[in-house]
């Protein structure tokens, strides 16, 4: 929306951060008010320095306007100068306050009455929502302002002091975080966990029995012996204690005991107890639990459940209601809703389902200790757009997720569901007695779980496809809540008495062995930054997206798996920031920075206290920090070359192993003279530069005449004088293995399906909310936002990640013609290539050639690509001869002029041969810059043959193309993240 055009008529200025939620919002202000986006955040601290006061230890911030927000704010100063008020109405939260923060800084001197600018917040996006909102107006809270402004300062702290470290040690282009790191620890952790763990065996053993006189068939396990429980050891718990299997046997053997007793045993049941089972409802959803959920239910991503809760909470058009924002406020950790939310829930319910389905009084929830409660819990706006109803409107994503937020909403204020548990324990005699026990449980109210039945059954399939694709034990655990009890509901027993005799249908004894903790999936770890008070609702999902982009962590089978580099950067924080990085101060930093938010501490106080010990460990790092990329670890390897032992070592992309023969000391030349004249001071001079063995040439000009492997003093003088004779020049040199490989065994598996799905993911813009489309630029393809050139722009970008694992070279059965050792295909940074195994002493690449002489010197024409991956043609002189050219060159005479060849091109009317010479139908080239377009001088020809159909249309400028191939993202450069 537009000031222009309104006659000079002064009007209310209304400020947010996205444009959807600005199109929202403006439909209910009506004509008074104009509504602007400021798209996410206007100011931010500089990139190319801390940007924070240390010398005095003020910890003031140095602000300037983000890079390409420029525009935007000079619009919003000259709509601010000519309103009114102006209103800033970001999100309800430290983030949002601090963007009304900036814009507040930015505008009031554009102002002409600097007290009628004012903040709005609102809990939802609904008429009666806003309106309220504009009728409670206040200023901008500094509580809520210095709290976000302190989480920035740490942060910057941590990153642009600790980085240097690790691109000195490791490798550049590395940064650490002060909470990513540790929520990088936790996976790591949990890693070396999974290769220390020891595996147990255990046996459990099942008896499928029936009544005496007959009936239905059931099973029961074995639980005790004589009256005592049955258990085997499995080591020590986290707090040392040892830990036990309930309900097993240790081994074969023992099994086989009981086997042997049990086949001949009476069986009887010794007890029944019957007793009612209630199991109440969930409380509605804060942040974390919605993105637990909706990963466990729906498959969903943390980023992708934030993006699509973003669309909803904004505004979604439903018809003939307009826009509506159908959830409330998505980044919350209360469980509580406003009473007239409640009051309409309940009377919604009563309506459809009837008094019986309805507590006396509203369910209460707790919230976790250290919760804000800020906001409401996420729940629907409106109970009356029931998500069957509204579906045409929403995309399934959005209606699967709605669905899911509408129906805990609901079920919270229904009465608790209720179960007939019984529970049978039986006696299996023989020489010994046998504890034998089965629990059944039969829905006998359904209450609350009315609303659960279909998304009990989804749960259930989704859990059986995992367990039979996995055996990880925590995948059906994720995907459980307080409802899953799908193991013993409905679960029903034959009607049985005390003392009732049972017959033994079969025995079925089963061998098991004890799983390692699952890797974290994201719902996991999402469910363990929550519990150890590690980062806030509105950070995990940048938490994991962060530890992901920088190459700390590969997603594979949904499951989050360390890379190499995540593990070294991890090991070597935590060993020298142990304060810093542990787990527990980060949680308390989060209860301070909750203070300032409150009011009951300074956050100069908070910085003061962190500075205190980042500074004197920072001071130790600088000094003891192990350097990474001085490397060389003996191991027991042996190099397919030579035989010698192999060495581990550091390299751009990770560890690697190198033969122990290689050195990189140049070739000395021994003087012809000196070695006639004192022979001593010639073998001195060799002996003071190499050890043994060493290679001695005899050379004409670059040729190697002879060369002679010598061990000792000895061999050396007599190969010396032998290969004076030979050639105008000696040369000595080292012995030197050029043999590496690939360490694949401290990687993840990156060509494994899994891997291949998590890179297929859609992806969302954090500030608008939409679908992320690929784009091209300078450094290569880039994840962008669609608005990426609307005007203001939403300059959203996320970078494909880097390379972090290469493919191993494939020996292939054709031989270099320069040296005669085996080709290699080897996977590079533009694609598969075939180079010499003696690389880097031959330096020959079998490369792709037209059957076209050079036009300019006659030499081989080959298929290259640039760095944006074009392809082009040019000459394998380069640089001797440089030329080139786009289009691909035929080996076929142009009949009208009889130049030697032909060239092909391709437009929107159909592909072309054409003349060299026919330079009006050919694309002019473009110029460099500072260069002239000279006159050309030569033969003209009008030659062209038509020979193919018109390429395919490219889209419009804005419009997406329908298929868009993403690049592998193992073959891309990675591009810098813009702050949006």
């Amino acid at each position: 929306m537009s000031l222009d055009g309104c006659q000079g008529m002064a009007k209310n200025l209304v400020i947010v951060e996205s444009p959807a939620k600005a199109k929202t919002i403006g439909k209910y202000l009506g004509s008074d008010y104009v509504v602007e986006a400021s798209v996410g955040h206007i100011m931010d601290l500089p990139k190319n320095e801390i940007g924070v006061e240390l010398k005095h230890r003020t910890f003031e911030p140095t602000l300037i306007v983000s890079p390409g927000k420029e525009k935007v704010v000079e619009r919003l100063k000259k709509l601010a100068a000519k309103s009114d008020s102006v209103f800033l109405a970001a999100d309800p939260d430290r983030e949002g306050e601090a963007i009304a923060a900036h814009l507040k800084m930015q505008l009031l001197p554009a102002m002409k009455d600097k007290k009628k600018l004012r903040r709005v917040t609102f809990n939802e996006i609904t008429k009666k929502a806003v309106k309220s909102a504009f009728e409670h107006t206040r200023d901008v809270d500094k509580n809520l302002v210095d709290a976000q402004q302190t989480r920035r300062v740490l942060d910057r702290l941590v990153g642009y002091q600790i980085s240097p470290l690790l691109w000195d040690k490791v490798r550049r282009g590395l940064s650490a975080g002060r909470v990513q790191t540790v929520a990088l620890r936790l996976i790591v952790e949990r890693e070396h966990e999974i290769n220390a763990f020891q595996t147990v065996e255990y046996w459990n053993i099942d008896a499928v029995l029936k009544p005496e006189k007959g009936g239905q068939e059931f099973t029961a396990r074995m639980v005790g012996v004589q009256g005592l429980p049955i258990r085997v050891s499995n080591g020590t718990d986290a707090d040392g204690k040892e830990s036990f299997l309930a309900n097993a046997l240790p081994d074969k053997g023992a099994v086989d005991e009981v086997m042997g007793q049990l086949e001949r045993a009476t069986w009887r049941v010794r007890s029944i107890e019957k007793k009612e089972r209630r199991q109440n409802p969930r409380a509605p959803f804060t942040t974390s639990q919605l993105q637990q959920q909706a990963a466990g239910r729906l498959g969903f991503n943390v980023r992708r459940t934030m993006g699509v809760a973003q669309r909803l909470y904004e505004g979604v058009e439903l018809g003939s209601e307009g826009t509506v924002g159908l959830i409330t406020y998505m980044r919350t950790d209360s469980t509580n809703m406003s009473a007239d939310a409640v009051k309409e829930i309940r009377e919604w319910v009563g309506k459809k389902f009837g008094e019986k389905y309805l507590p006396e009084k509203p369910n209460v929830y707790k919230s976790k200790k250290d919760a804000q409660e800020a906001h409401e819990a996420i729940r629907p706006t409106n109970v009356g757009f029931v998500p069957d109803e509204v579906r045409r409107f929403l995309s399934d994503e959005q209606y699967r997720l709605y669905k899911l937020i509408w129906e805990r909403a609901v079920t919270s204020q229904m009465t608790a569901a209720v179960f007939d548990q019984t529970t049978v324990e039986i006696t299996a005699k023989a020489e010994s007695s046998f504890d034998f026990r089965t629990t059944g449980s039969v829905l006998k109210f359904d209450g609350w779980l009315r609303f659960d039945e279909e998304a009990k059954r989804a749960r259930a399939a989704r859990a059986a496809a995992e367990a039979e694709a996995s055996a990880d034990a925590e995948s059906a655990e994720n995907s459980k809540d307080a409802t899953s009890e799908e193991n013993s509901v409905d679960r029903r027993l034959p009607v049985l008495k005390d003392g009732e005799s049972l017959q033994r249908v079969r025995l079925d004894p089963q061998q098991k062995f004890t799983q390692p903790p699952p890797r974290f999936n994201e719902a996991s770890l999402v469910k363990t930054l929550e519990e150890k008070g590690i980062g806030r609702p509105s950070t995990y999902a940048s938490i994991i997206n962060t530890i992901q982009e920088r190459d700390y962590v590969k997603k594979i089978a949904q499951r989050l798996v360390p890379t190499e580099i995540g593990i070294v950067v991890t090991e070597l924080l935590v060993k020298n920031f142990p304060y810093i990085f542990e787990t527990g101060y980060t949680a308390q930093l989060e209860s301070e920075l909750d203070a300032v938010e409150e009011g009951t501490e300074r956050w100069t106080d908070l910085l003061k206290g962190f500075y205190a010990h980042f500074e004197d460990e920072l001071k130790v790092a600088e000094s003891e920090m192990e350097d990474i990329k001085a490397w060389e670890k003996p191991t027991e390897e042996r190099c397919e070359k030579c035989g010698a032992p192999l060495i581990l070592k550091w390299g751009k992309f990770g560890s690697f192993y190198s033969c122990s023969n290689f050195t990189k000391a140049k070739p000395i030349t021994v003087a012809q003279g000196t070695l006639k004249k004192d022979p001593k001071a010639a073998v001195k001079k060799v002996l003071a530069a190499f050890a043994f063995p060493m290679l001695v040439k005899a050379m004409n000009e670059d040729v190697a005449e002879s060369s002679v492997t010598v061990k000792n003093r000895a061999e050396l003088l007599e190969a010396l004088q032998a290969a004076a004779g030979q050639g105008k020049k000696l040369v000595v040199e080292p012995v030197s293995c050029d043999f590496t490989k690939e360490n694949f065994a401290a990687k993840p598996d990156l060509n494994s399906p899994g891997a291949q799905e998590a890179e297929q993911e859609e992806e969302f813009c954090d500030n608008c909310g939409r679908t992320m489309v690929l784009r091209n630029g300078p450094w290569g393809p880039f994840m962008a936002c669609p608005g990426y050139n609307e005007d203001p722009p939403c300059k959203t970008i996320r970078k494909l990640t880097q390379k972090v694992q290469t493919k191993p070279p494939v020996v292939l059965e054709e031989a270099c013609p320069k040296c005669g050792k085996p080709l290699l295909q080897r996977d590079g940074q533009y694609g598969e290539f075939i180079a010499c195994s003696g690389y880097p002493k031959c330096k020959y690449v079998k490369q792709d050639l037209l059957d076209v002489p050079c036009p300019k010197c006659g030499g081989e024409i080959a298929v290259r690509k640039n760095r944006r991956g074009d392809t082009f043609y040019g000459c394998t002189r380069y640089p001797k001869c440089d030329f080139t050219s786009n289009q691909k060159l035929v080996k076929q005479a142009c009949p009208k002029c009889g130049a030697p060849y032909l060239v092909e091109y391709a437009n929107s009317e159909g592909a072309y041969l054409i003349c060299p010479n026919n330079r009006e139908a050919l694309p002019k080239r473009r110029l460099r810059k500072g260069e002239e377009e000279a006159a050309v001088e030569g033969k003209k020809c009008s030659y062209e043959k038509k020979i193919g159909p018109p390429k395919p249309k490219s889209p419009k400028a804005g419009e997406e193309p329908g298929e868009r191939r993403r690049p592998d993202p193992e073959k891309t450069r990675a591009v810098v993240e813009a702050v949006a």
